[in-house]
Order: C-alpha cells, then structure tokens, then sequence
C-alpha cells in the first residue's frame, strides 16, 4: 500500500500545535499498520464528501482520505470538525 499527502494536507498538519501533531502522526502510523483499528473510528463519509473517509485523530481532529484503485490512498485534509465543511 502506497501513501500520498496532498499539499492542504501538509500545511494543515504543520499548523497544528505540537501535541496534537504528535497524536496526528501516532494516529497516522496505526492507520498505516491497521486501517480499521478500532481506536481510529474509520468511516465513509457522505453528503459533498461522498466517496471519502475519515478517521480520528482525538475527539476533536479527524483526517480525512481517499483510497485508489491502484492499492494507494492519499490524505487530503487535517482538522476540527470544520474540516468536513
């Protein structure tokens, strides 16, 4: 499985504050390990999102992501809740 970063992606995680950029790349190794770990709540989102996912970061941050035919997936966005906006 090959994974790529979209340009919003990294500058979003490089404007989160040091504690949840850690907890972000904690997160994001587990999901590299174990996609559906239960401690990441991945889920298909809906509505103008429709074709993407989502896992949490905490309580408050999600990453949201797209998987690809050719055995990849690319994060595409980093936030709060407004991130689904």
């Amino acid at each position: 499985m090959q994974f790529f970063y979209t340009p919003y992606f990294l500058r979003q995680l490089k404007k989160l504050s040091p504690d949840i950029f850690e907890e972000a790349k904690e997160k994001i190794d587990l999901f590299k390990n174990q996609q559906n770990h239960s401690f990441l709540k991945t889920h298909k989102l809906k509505g103008s999102l429709d074709g993407t996912f989502s896992f949490s970061v905490n309580y408050s941050y999600r990453i949201i992501f797209e998987y690809y035919p050719e055995d990849s997936i690319t994060f595409l966005a980093i936030g709060d809740h407004d991130v689904y906006k």
